[in-house]
């Protein structure tokens, strides 16, 4: 083949791949729950969209994540012995690239589909973070072992009740992660080509709360919500700025990340309600606007949400309370603007993760249903549903299954996951 003729071939899918978002992390390329890729559908074609392809996997929460051309998810095994696993696959056809697997025994641990943590990707690495706590950094093309933490010989990892979950956060040649360990190390840096320890900080317990970095008073502040508190560190040296405490009032068992716009952060928890607080720009503190919790988990008061992350703009919140209703909050008081149980059908911890793409909101609720929709203070509004996948049992047994994976937005396709496969559909408008 004459090599001139071949280059604006070449030329072409590269600048199309560099121009096509990735989701390489939790919530996508800022972990803010924001899919920036034009060119996709406006409604959905059909009752059901088609698949693309669909690849085999075992049971887990993990949420598929997508970066140069690849797919990253994790599950567990348990024959011939017990075992978590990093699997990648080509994310144009699905194609099995490569496994990685190490033996891990959930002994306590509640809930045992699968691993947790979504796999980060930066910089050609991996990191896979396990429900007990193990930690890898992997070759993200073949796969290869990098350097790997062990919860028992590394940190004294005091997993929560149900597992280690907030998903690694890279940053600056950096890997944090909240471990949950003794000895201060709740929240852990660690150099991502190496693995030496950076910096570790807080005696808290872990929570399945994954961490953020924001901006306040002209600083990178990175935000930590614990077990116990919710924190901001430094991120290049572990020094803390400012905790609040957050102490559970039956258990741990906060989800969902922070979230934050126009200086104030937002926390949701299902038995704990929510709390607004004011990240000040002319000082490294913060202060409670308001807190807010209901008498039960069915009486709730604000938000009670257990697995979705809230989307938050202005002076409104839109989240997932604790049995699925879809509710808008005022973000200035708390009080509920509406609520609407049209999207997932009502339940205890029914689930609906919530992406922003442009105007719109795409929705994929625990049915294994991806919904277009927009949300506004006047309401929410379904422009078109269809199924992806099928919900299953590994991840919760009751009503039929479910789906609480997040799923992935990439190159203008959906990826998504249950207990025994991995799903592409494509989104692009031709």
């Amino acid at each position: 083949m004459n090599p001139y003729r071949l280059a604006p071939a070449l030329l072409m899918v590269c600048c199309h791949a560099a121009m096509a978002d990735e989701w390489p992390q939790w919530r996508g390329p800022d972990r803010d729950g924001a899919w920036k890729e034009t060119g996709v559908l406006q409604a959905l074609p059909a009752d059901r969209l088609p698949l693309k392809w669909r690849a085999p996997v075992g049971g887990g929460y993990t949420g598929p994540t997508v970066a140069g051309g690849r797919v990253y998810v994790m599950d567990r095994r348990v024959e011939p012995k017990e075992a978590e696993r990093v699997l990648c696959f080509d994310a144009a056809t699905g194609r099995p690239l490569w496994t990685y697997a190490y033996d891990c025994v959930y002994e306590k641990l509640q809930y045992p589909a699968g691993p947790r943590a979504c796999v980060s990707v930066a910089g050609g690495r991996a990191y896979a973070l396990g429900a007990v706590g193990h930690l890898h950094c992997l070759d993200a093309a073949d796969g290869g072992l990098i350097w790997k933490k062990d919860p028992a010989a590394d940190y004294r990892v005091r997993p929560p009740t149900w597992g280690v979950a907030s998903a690694p956060l890279v940053d600056a040649g950096a890997v944090i992660v909240q471990l949950g360990a003794a000895d201060g190390a709740c929240i852990v840096s660690l150099d991502a080509a190496t693995g030496r320890e950076n910096w570790r900080a807080l005696d808290d317990r872990a929570s399945y709360s994954a961490p953020i970095i924001v901006t306040q008073a002209g600083r990178r502040v990175l935000v930590c919500w614990t077990g116990d508190s919710v924190a901001g560190l430094d991120p290049a040296s572990g020094r803390l700025y400012w905790k609040h405490p957050t102490p559970p009032r039956r258990m741990v068992i906060n989800v969902p990340t922070p979230v934050v716009d126009s200086g104030r952060l937002f926390l949701t928890a299902f038995y704990d309600g929510s709390y607004m607080l004011r990240l000040r720009q002319d000082a490294l503190e913060v202060e409670v606007l308001w807190r807010r919790h209901g008498e039960s988990e069915i009486r709730t008061d604000a938000l009670h949400a257990m697995i979705s992350t809230p989307y938050f703009q202005g002076d409104y919140v839109y989240g997932v309370d604790s049995y699925g209703e879809l509710r808008c909050l005022d973000a200035r008081t708390g009080d509920r603007v509406w609520e609407d149980l049209t999207a997932v059908p009502k339940a205890r911890w029914s689930t609906i993760h919530i992406v922003r793409g442009g105007e719109r909101f795409w929705m994929f609720n625990e049915r294994g249903e991806l919904i277009i929709g927009a949300l506004s203070p006047e309401g929410f509004r379904e422009i078109s549903r269809a199924k992806l996948i099928e919900p299953t049992r590994g991840q919760l047994s009751q009503r039929g299954g479910v789906c609480w994976s997040h799923p992935a937005y990439a190159y203008r396709h959906i990826f998504a996951r249950n207990d025994s496969e991995l799903v592409c559909a494509s989104l692009a408008a031709d």
